[in-house]
């Protein structure tokens, strides 16, 4: 679902656009020919082309904590994720508007998307109500209440203005019955209706004003130009849900299909509780059931072993906080298992934390220095693992499009895994 391109200027010089669509968008996607199950692939983007399979870093408030942009683009990520729901609360959508759109506000000119939010109205548990309307919520910074409504999502990430924006979905916990599966699966198409509508609407008729907001003397005017209520060009995905039952899965499949022409699907509901079992079987279903024309997008997954069993049942595109999250408390990524630098038989390891990542901490330190840094409280180490988490992943895809590329994916991804379980350095 996209805007027409005569509403774009964000992109009118960007010299990176070389691969569109026969009907002139800036959004396509194309695989290898070679591929099969798992798969190359270039989705191309008003802010650049995105090779699949591929890690999406989380910069869930326009900023991937401790860590700046210059160094996420340096270990090799081409496209970040931010939160709508973070920015809306705070510092607010039409302030990053006002800033002239998340890219100029986080200083990241690559592809960017964002996240409606489905996940932190779902953690919020006892401070929200859900209802056909929308979610009615308590904000955890101040106590107010908000109504998330499709339409209110879809007016805040475009005033965002990411390449790649959500819908609002429903989300529930793994291992939930059937019955409740079902009605947030059917409430999360019925919410993509509303959402499809709305952003055709602003395509339509324009953002809204932008209030006025006086600034500190001397400092550079907010965006006032004519055309500012203009919206970026943009894409919307819709999510599938359905929990882990296979008919529910299909059945959220074909109400996306029935309710517009795409340029990617995502997989949401899963990471939440499910079996491991559980998220390979949903996975093997949407496979087998999603236009293969299209990205896939697979929500909220991003431990080393996961993407793989993901890739070769043919995802295209991954996020997860967990891989910062982790480093800033110590647990590494290796090509042998997860290591926690904080253990006491590291004191003396003059070993590099991973001989083959090309990270900072593990070319230029060893892990008794690592180690060194969180028992001194020192926030370079939580910095430096968290870099390296993510560089580890960045690497990881990159290694798996070789291997696809070269027709030895299931040797070389199996043989991966055995040495990962193996390692025997587990959390």
């Amino acid at each position: 679902m996209r805007v027409p391109l005569v509403t774009d200027r964000s992109s009118a010089n960007d010299t990176s656009i070389n691969d569109t669509s026969t009907n002139g968008s800036p959004f396509a996607f194309r695989t290898a020919p070679s591929s099969r199950i798992a798969r190359c692939g270039w989705f191309t983007t008003p802010h650049g082309v995105i090779e699949t399979p591929a890690f999406m870093p989380v910069a869930t408030h326009a900023a991937i904590r401790g860590l700046t942009m210059p160094e996420i683009a340096n270990a090799g990520a081409n496209m970040v994720l931010s939160n709508a729901y973070h920015l809306y609360l705070r510092p607010g959508d039409a302030v990053v508007r006002s800033m002239g759109g998340l890219h100029a506000f986080a200083r990241w000119s690559g592809p960017m998307l964002t996240d409606s939010g489905g996940y932190q109205v779902f953690s919020l548990a006892k401070y929200r109500t859900v209802t056909e309307h929308g979610v009615m919520f308590k904000s955890a910074l101040d106590g107010a209440m908000h109504d998330y409504t499709p339409e209110r999502v879809m007016q805040i990430e475009r005033n965002l203005g990411a390449d790649v924006i959500m819908q609002l979905d429903e989300l529930i916990a793994g291992g939930s019955e059937h019955s409740a599966s079902r009605d947030a699966m059917e409430r999360s198409v019925r919410w993509l209706v509303r959402c499809r509508d709305e952003f055709a609407r602003i395509a339509r008729e324009a953002r809204a004003p932008l209030a006025s907001v006086a600034v500190p003397h001397g400092t550079p005017a907010l965006s006032a130009h004519d055309d500012e209520r203009i919206p970026p060009m943009q894409s919307l995905f819709p999510i599938v849900q359905g929990g882990a039952y296979a008919d529910l899965r299909r059945a959220s499949i074909r109400g996306i299909l029935d309710s517009g022409a795409w340029d990617g699907i995502a997989v949401g509901g899963l990471s939440v509780g499910e079996s491991k079992a559980d998220l390979h079987a949903t996975l093997d279903v949407c496979g087998a059931e999603l236009p293969p024309d299209k990205p896939r997008y697979l929500m909220g997954v991003g431990f080393p072993d996961d993407l793989l069993e993901a890739v070769r049942r043919g995802m295209d595109l991954f996020d997860c906080v967990a891989p910062t999250r982790m480093g800033r408390h110590g647990t590494a990524f290796t090509i042998d298992g997860t290591v926690q630098l904080t253990a006491s038989r590291f004191r003396l390891d003059r070993a590099p934390l991973d001989d083959q990542c090309t990270c900072p901490a593990c070319t230029q330190y060893d892990r008794a220095y690592l180690r060194h840094l969180f028992a001194a409280e020192e926030p370079l180490g939580p910095r430096l693992i968290a870099l390296h988490n993510l560089t580890f992943l960045l690497n990881l895809m990159r290694a798996a499009r070789a291997a696809i590329a070269e027709g030895t994916f299931d040797q070389w991804s199996e043989a991966w895994l055995v040495r990962y379980r193996d390692g025997g350095n587990s959390i």
